[in-house]
């Protein structure tokens, strides 16, 4: 099973590592890898990996059947290669700073309305949330906005932790997801914003709110009944 260093050190953008399969001859598997795979709404890291000075760049990388697949541009990979991987650390730092905003948007909505996330799609450009909500518009989404950004300039120390399920079952908090926890999961990652919020996540984080810059409300849209779409970017 591959080691996901990013889950402790969001800020690696180097890592060594062993070629441990090749699955086609463009995607291998690696014991250990800091390129975050394609999940819970956030996109893939991109960057290189390089063995003895020649250059594969990393195109995807997914989890399929448990594994770690990464999808490079060239053949030539072997098992048992030993290769340096570099993050493309400008898109990485930016999912970063929208994964956080996201979090604290999702928390000042649920405390004033109790709303749970229904879908999400971060991104560069702009970061996309759907929320089970009633009522809606946009003046109320700026409020929300304007409020997550008062969190961001109280510069809030972003911390992890890992917890047990059973530890996570008498935390029903840690979750703004509409569809609850995965069932599968036994430890449980929590990403805590000072004593904002707390949520359990997967994904990159900035140490502190203040990286985060500014929120800037894009559009709203009213998708149907009970679901309310907001897309935002960090500037």
């Amino acid at each position: 099973m591959t080691e996901l260093l990013y889950l402790k050190n969001h800020y690696l953008k180097e890592f060594k590592a062993i070629v441990t399969e090749v699955l086609e001859e463009n995607e291998i598997i690696l014991d250990q890898t800091n390129f975050y795979y394609t999940s819970g709404g956030q996109p893939s890291d991109l960057g290189k990996i390089i063995k003895d000075n020649k250059e594969f760049q990393v195109l995807n990388v997914r989890k399929e059947q448990g594994k770690i697949i990464h999808e490079v541009n060239l053949n030539g990979l072997q098992r048992g290669d030993k290769i340096r991987g570099i993050i493309d650390w400008k898109r990485r730092y930016q999912l970063m700073k929208s994964h956080t905003a996201a979090h604290i948007i999702s928390e000042v909505i649920h405390k004033e309305t109790g709303a749970l996330i229904t879908g999400n799609q971060i991104d560069i450009g702009k970061t996309r949330i759907d929320f089970a909500l009633d009522e809606f518009s946009k003046e109320k989404m700026q409020k929300y906005i304007d409020q997550a950004n008062e969190i961001i300039n109280k510069d809030l120390p972003i911390s992890i932790e890992f917890i047990t399920k059973g530890q996570a079952e008498k935390m029903p908090q840690i979750s703004k997801l509409a569809m609850g926890l995965p069932s599968f999961i036994n430890e449980i990652r929590i990403v805590r914003i000072g004593g904002f919020d707390m949520q359990a996540d997967g994904g990159t984080h900035v140490h502190s709110t203040k990286e985060i810059g500014k929120i800037e409300l894009v559009k709203t849209e009213n998708k149907g009944k009970n679901n309310r779409r907001m897309y935002f970017k960090v500037v």
